[in-house]
Parts: structure tokens; C-alpha cells; sequence
């Protein structure tokens, strides 16, 4: 083959390998943005809560987006009112928890303060089986939530923007309506071995944590009774 026709060929396939490598990978020849941020699987703390999600019966999302708003994700957080850790238990609860749960002696745990948090929502959904309601106890505490649900009393400032902020994530209304006050009617508790008898009206003695940030809500349907709701057991793994 002659010189220059031979060097033509090796450039018009240069050019066709660049026109292919172009159009196969748009991203890097057009400086595309960067791929998504990792997902919650490649969280450090993605195994804790997926255990605690398993364990006690309860969505994923409840437990991160109550994390968030508790906590902002800080493992050694300690509110003014004595709440620790990722998801901000209060002592007496934690207490109660890891006698129960076998959880150990340190509340600042990450896996052992994750699964805290999980029981006692999932404590909290069986007693009202209303994601509004189970948010409002976790916040201001059962003996509160009750006076609410029964139409006694209003929740404090707090609890209203802690439920607001949570909620809506996920799907449920930002706020407990007064329909619903009225007629819930959650099933006792005072007898199970979680709880201790709390006066009603010192909503800061049963509160599990203080959120000092606004919450992020929600759903407005908890989900019903289905399969992801396992009987709650003292330790059901």
C-alpha cells in the first residue's frame, strides 16, 4: 500500500476508535456530574440498622430518618436533658431496653443505641399503631401522647414540630389531627416490663430523647399489621 494512503486509513480509524470511545462512555467525553452520592447500604451504620430493622419488625426508614433528626447522626450526642447517642435514649429508658434486649452497658454504642431506638419505636407502634402518635411518644413520652390521644391535653411545641418533621418523609400527614385524638384508643401498657409508671404531665421523665433539632416525619399510614410486623418479644432477634 502506498505511504500516504496507508497513513489516511490509520487516521480515519483513529478518528472512528475516539468517535466509539465517545459515544460509549457520554459521561466522560461531555464532564457529566459525578455518579449519585452512596447509597444508605454503604453507610457505617447500614448493618446496625438493618439488624435492628429485622429484629424488631420495623421499616428501615423509620430508624434513619428518626436518627437524623435526633441526632444528625452524631454517636456520641448528649441533648441538655440527658438523652445519649444516635438515637437519643433517655437513661431510664435505656435502662429498661437493655435489661430487656441484652443491648450491654454502653448507651453510646452505635449498634446497641440503634436497636434501643428500633424497640422502643416498635414499642411505640403496638401501643398506638399510628406512625403520629408513635413519633409523639418517642418524643414527649407515652404518658403524654396518651393524655393527647384521649383528647386531655395538647402536645408541647417540641413534640408538634419533632412529628412535623418526620412524618411527611414518611407519608404520613405532618400532624396528629384532632379526629384522630378523639377517638384512639391505644391498648394498655402499664403492665408490660418496658415501661415504668410515669406521671402524664412530665412529658420530659418519659421522653426517650430531646430532639433539639425540628423533626422529619412520618408516613400518615403506618403500615398496617403485616409479615414486617413480628410479635415483640423480650428478645426477638
Amino acid at each position: 500500500m502506498h505511504p500516504a494512503r496507508s497513513a489516511r486509513v490509520r487516521a480515519v480509524r483513529l478518528a472512528l476508535l475516539l468517535l466509539c470511545s465517545a459515544s460509549a462512555a457520554p459521561d466522560r467525553a461531555w464532564g457529566a456530574a459525578p455518579a449519585e452520592e452512596p447509597t444508605a447500604a454503604a453507610h457505617p451504620y447500614a448493618a446496625h440498622v438493618a439488624e435492628a430493622s429485622h429484629r424488631f419488625g420495623v421499616p428501615e426508614v423509620w430508624i434513619w430518618r428518626v436518627m437524623h433528626v435526633e441526632s444528625r447522626g452524631k454517636p456520641r450526642a448528649l441533648s441538655h436533658a440527658g438523652a445519649m447517642g444516635l438515637m437519643q435514649i433517655m437513661p431510664a429508658t435505656w435502662a429498661m431496653l437493655t435489661a430487656q434486649h441484652r443491648l450491654g452497658s454502653d448507651p453510646f454504642d452505635v449498634r446497641a443505641n440503634i436497636l434501643a431506638g428500633a424497640a422502643y419505636l416498635r414499642a411505640m407502634w403496638d401501643r398506638y399503631r399510628d406512625v403520629r402518635l408513635m413519633l409523639a411518644a418517642y418524643n414527649a413520652g407515652p404518658g403524654r401522647a396518651d393524655a393527647y390521644a384521649a383528647g386531655r391535653r395538647g402536645l408541647p411545641a417540641e413534640t408538634v414540630a419533632y412529628v412535623a418533621a418526620i412524618a411527611p418523609a414518611l407519608g404520613a400527614p405532618a400532624a396528629p389531627s384532632s379526629a384522630m385524638a378523639r377517638t384512639a384508643e391505644p391498648p394498655s401498657w402499664r403492665s408490660a416490663s418496658l415501661f415504668a409508671e410515669q406521671r402524664s404531665d412530665t412529658p420530659a421523665a418519659t421522653s426517650v430523647q430531646r430532639g433539639d433539632a425540628a423533626p422529619a416525619g412520618p408516613s400518615n399510614s403506618a403500615p398496617a399489621p403485616s409479615p414486617l410486623f413480628v410479635p415483640l418479644s423480650g428478645d426477638n432477634r
